[in-house]
């Protein structure tokens, strides 16, 4: 539910746009307010989870999303749409910072918890995937006000399993402390990151440089806060784990790629091939289909056969084949040639890759660290998901433009706009495969990794590292 309200908006924005008066630069906060406050908040509420226990967070975090959804959808002003999408953002990192967290505790057995993380991944690629088809279904049929109505009925049978299943965990208790100094310079930086990513098309890049470089200090700050807190927010022990922070630096770059496809994507086939709001959300609904037989019937057995490393490698081998198919849709392509065959390849390489990468970052953590290590992972996502949608849709609008001035036809103009987004696209999928290769390979132990963190990794990482060893 929380992933998917990421990009069920995509498809409906024209008709929001239309109901509301947003002015095209105005309409991008639609998207911007749930990101901002999602991405911002994940690490501070992340180690809230820690000490006030993952389940009560999970379960307040149910409740703020579902109430704003409800706001979302009686929303009758722009004011009152976007205030309501922030409240929505809150409740999405609270429930998000925590959920891995808690599944590694529900499943520490190694082999249960790799078909857990593979239910998990399954889920969440299905509501990234299942947005785009309700956004246009949904907006087609009724009208854009239920893709946010609809988030009631799900978000109260949610809230009443959560109540009903999962186990009470008391925390660390809040008189540990969370280093509130540090949670406001961390969550400050995050916000004006996701900001200066989400708004770089409309600022310019002088603009956008100058909130870089803001950001930046502010992490610095944290940084030098964390070294010296008697209790800090952040331990600067969790980047010592090759595994977290090399499998959290992969995810960004596969992310950004996979959510530049998903949007330009839906805008290639409206804009070029004509689609309709709800014959593209069925043309990308292969994707969550495909992604869920894969990730629930075949990955976490490949990942315990094979290793996830090996099983990260072949994803994203396929996802950058995918991109690079892409790159060459002209401007009087079909959908059946030039569109789903990638679409194919990007949700299969997903769905051997995505649980793969979330095993890994969350073997690289130890028991105590596991909910602020679920909310650096889901922050890396958001990160990762901003930083591939401002580039490329910005790169796509500057060629475009640049040929139109030219007097290209609007339609070739905004083909080969979207055929650059795909080339770079394919460049960050591949750096995600070259990085992936380089940092994650069993048996790369350094000297400052923590040895529990390489003892946490289970079984599965544990076949992958004999297989290379007797290789």
């Amino acid at each position: 539910m929380t992933i998917l309200d990421g990009n069920i908006v995509t498809v409906a924005m024209p008709a929001i746009q239309s109901d509301l008066g947003f002015s095209a630069p105005g309409l991008a906060w639609v998207v911007n307010a749930y990101l901002i406050p999602f991405g911002g908040l994940l690490l501070l509420v992340g180690r809230l989870g820690d000490l006030v226990g993952r389940k009560r967070m999970f379960v307040a975090g149910l409740v703020v999303f579902t109430v704003a959804s409800v706001l979302c959808g009686v929303a009758t002003s722009q004011g009152m749409l976007i205030a309501a999408r922030a409240v929505q953002g809150v409740g999405g990192a609270m429930t998000a910072a925590v959920v891995l967290g808690m599944l590694v505790a529900l499943f520490p057995e190694p082999r249960e918890q790799a078909k857990a993380i593979a239910v998990f991944s399954a889920v969440g690629a299905a509501g990234g995937a299942l947005g785009t088809f309700l956004g246009g279904a949904l907006t087609q049929a009724l009208n854009w006000h239920w893709i946010f109505l609809i988030n009631l009925p799900i978000g109260i049978v949610a809230w009443i399993a959560a109540l009903r299943v999962l186990a009470p965990d008391r925390g660390a208790g809040l008189g540990r402390g969370a280093d509130y100094p540090g949670a406001a310079l961390v969550t400050g930086a995050l916000m004006l990151t996701v900001y200066a990513i989400v708004g770089a098309g409309e600022r310019g890049l002088g603009a956008t440089l100058v909130l870089g470089a803001v950001s930046v200090a502010l992490f610095v700050a944290f940084t030098l806060r964390q070294a010296r807190a008697a209790r800090p927010l952040l331990r600067l022990r969790l980047f010592r784990s090759r595994l977290l922070t090399g499998a959290n630096g992969v995810q960004i770059l596969m992310v950004a790629a996979m959510f530049g496809f998903q949007y330009i994507g839906a805008l290639y086939l409206q804009r070029v091939l004509g689609f309709s709001e709800l014959m593209t959300g069925t043309a990308f609904l292969p994707a969550p289909v495909l992604i869920g037989v894969l990730m629930l019937g075949l990955s976490a057995r490949t990942i315990g056969r094979f290793g996830p490393y090996r099983v990260l490698l072949a994803g994203l081998v396929l996802i950058t084949a995918g991109m690079a198919l892409l790159a060459r849709v002209p401007a009087d392509g079909s959908y059946v040639v030039d569109v789903l065959p990638a679409l194919l390849l990007l949700s299969t390489g997903f769905a051997a890759a995505m649980p793969a990468v979330t095993g890994l970052a969350m073997s690289g953590a130890l028991e105590e660290d596991a909910g602020l290590a679920s909310g650096l992972f889901s922050t890396t996502q958001v990160v990762g998901g901003s930083l591939g949608l401002a580039t490329l849709t910005t790169l796509a609008a500057s060629r475009t433009d640049g040929l139109v001035d030219d007097g290209t036809a609007l339609a070739t103009a905004t083909a080969d706009g979207y055929r650059l987004a795909f080339t770079v696209g394919t460049g960050i999928a591949l750096a995600g495969l070259v990085l992936a290769a380089g940092v994650l390979r069993p048996g790369r132990e350094s000297a400052s990794e923590p040895v529990k963190a390489e003892a946490d990794s289970g079984a599965d990482s544990e076949a992958g590292e004999r297989v290379e060893m007797s290789g």
